[in-house]
C-alpha cells in the first residue's frame, strides 16, 4: 500500500513538473487570435494591431482568424470549445456581454466558459447620417426624427452589433421607434449610408472617423460623456439633448476556460506591453480611441467589467424586445 501511495505521489509530482515546464516554455508555437467579425471591420482593426505587437513581445506569431456570423456568437462558441493550452485566444467587443440577453439559445456561457486576459480599448461611437440629411445639428436631428419617425431609416450591422446596441439606446432615449434596416456587417451598412439609401447610423469611431473627416457623411455627436480628441468639434449626446446617454464599445481579450493561470498572466503582460506600443497608441488615436490604462488591462478588471455589463444590458434588451433566435 505504501509503495502504491508513493507511486501515485511521484506520478502527480511529475505531472506538476511537466505542466510547469510547459508553462515556462510558453509560447513555443503560433498563437491564433479568433475575431468574431469579418476582416476590415472595427474589431478586426483593433485585433490586428494588438496581435502584431503581442507577436513581438511573445516571440511567436499571433495570427488572426476571422469567423463572422450570428452577432459574434459563432466565433465565441468556437473559442469556448478550443483547447485551453494558451494557443487559442479570443477578442470580442461589447457583444460578449449582450449575447446572453439577445440570444434565446447559446451553446456557451459568456461569463463562465472563458478565462479573462484583459480589457483592450473603449471605442466611442458617433451618431451619423447621410451627407444630405436635412438636420444641421443634434437639436434639429432630434426634432426631425420625432416628427418623421415613420420615414426615417436607421441602419445597423445586424443583431448584436455595436450599431444595433447603440440604436436601441438611442431610440429609447428619444422615446421613438424608427424603421430599422439590419445588414450583414458594418461595411454594407456604411456603404448604403454613404450612398444615401438609409438615413442614420450609430457606429464606432474606428469605422466613422475617416468618413466624417472626408465629409462623406454628416456627424452630429459622440456617445461618450467626454469629447473625442480626434473629433473635437462634435458635442456629446449627454450635453446636446439626451442627458445621461453614454455607450462605448469596449473590447476584451479571452482564452478558453481552464487555460493555466501562468499562461493567462503571460498573455496579460503581453497585452499590457502592446497597449504601450507607440504604433498601437498612434493608430488607435487615428481611429478615435486609445488603449485602456494598465490597471484595466488585467484579468480581474475584465471579469468585473464583463459581469457588470451583462447585468446592465439585460433590462435594455428586454425593454426593446429585439431578440435573435
Amino acid at each position: 500500500m505504501k509503495k502504491s501511495i508513493k507511486s501515485i505521489i511521484a506520478v502527480a509530482l511529475l505531472g506538476l513538473v511537466g505542466a510547469a515546464q510547459a508553462n515556462d516554455a510558453y509560447p513555443s508555437k503560433t498563437i491564433t487570435m479568433l475575431i468574431p467579425f469579418a476582416a476590415g471591420g472595427p474589431t478586426d482593426t483593433v485585433g490586428r494591431l494588438i496581435a502584431q505587437s503581442m507577436s513581438k513581445d511573445l516571440g511567436q506569431q499571433v495570427i488572426v482568424e476571422n469567423l463572422g456570423g450570428a452577432g459574434g456568437t459563432l466565433a465565441a462558441a468556437k473559442a469556448a470549445r478550443s483547447p485551453a493550452d494558451g494557443y487559442n485566444i479570443f477578442l470580442h467587443h461589447i457583444g460578449q456581454s449582450t449575447a446572453p440577453s439577445l440570444y434565446r439559445k447559446l451553446s456557451y456561457n459568456a461569463s463562465t466558459d472563458f478565462e479573462t486576459i484583459g480589457l483592450v480599448t473603449d471605442v466611442p461611437m458617433t451618431i451619423v447620417a447621410r451627407s444630405n440629411f436635412p438636420a444641421a445639428n443634434m437639436a434639429e436631428l432630434i426634432s426631425y426624427v420625432k416628427a418623421n419617425k415613420d420615414k426615417v431609416t436607421y441602419a445597423n450591422a445586424g443583431i448584436g452589433s455595436a450599431s444595433h446596441l447603440c440604436g436601441m439606446l438611442f431610440q429609447q432615449a428619444l422615446g421613438t421607434d424608427l424603421t430599422t434596416v439590419p445588414y450583414k456587417g458594418t461595411g454594407p451598412a456604411m456603404n448604403d449610408l454613404l450612398g444615401g439609401q438609409v438615413d442614420l447610423m450609430c457606429d464606432q469611431t474606428t469605422n466613422t472617423t475617416s468618413q466624417i473627416k472626408a465629409g462623406k457623411i454628416k456627424a452630429y455627436a459622440v456617445t461618450t460623456k467626454t469629447p473625442v480628441k480626434s473629433l473635437s468639434d462634435l458635442p456629446t449626446l449627454d450635453k446636446s439633448g439626451l442627458p445621461g446617454f453614454e455607450v462605448a464599445v469596449w473590447h476584451g481579450l479571452y482564452a478558453p476556460k481552464g487555460t493555466p493561470k501562468p499562461i493567462i498572466d503571460r498573455l496579460t503582460k503581453s497585452l499590457q506591453v502592446a497597449l504601450k506600443d507607440p504604433n498601437v497608441v498612434a493608430r488607435f488615436a487615428e481611429l478615435g480611441t486609445e488603449p485602456v490604462s494598465a490597471d484595466r488591462a488585467t484579468s480581474d478588471a475584465l471579469r468585473k467589467h464583463l459581469d457588470s455589463e451583462i447585468a446592465r444590458w439585460k433590462p435594455v434588451i428586454e425593454k426593446a424586445g429585439q431578440y435573435a433566435d
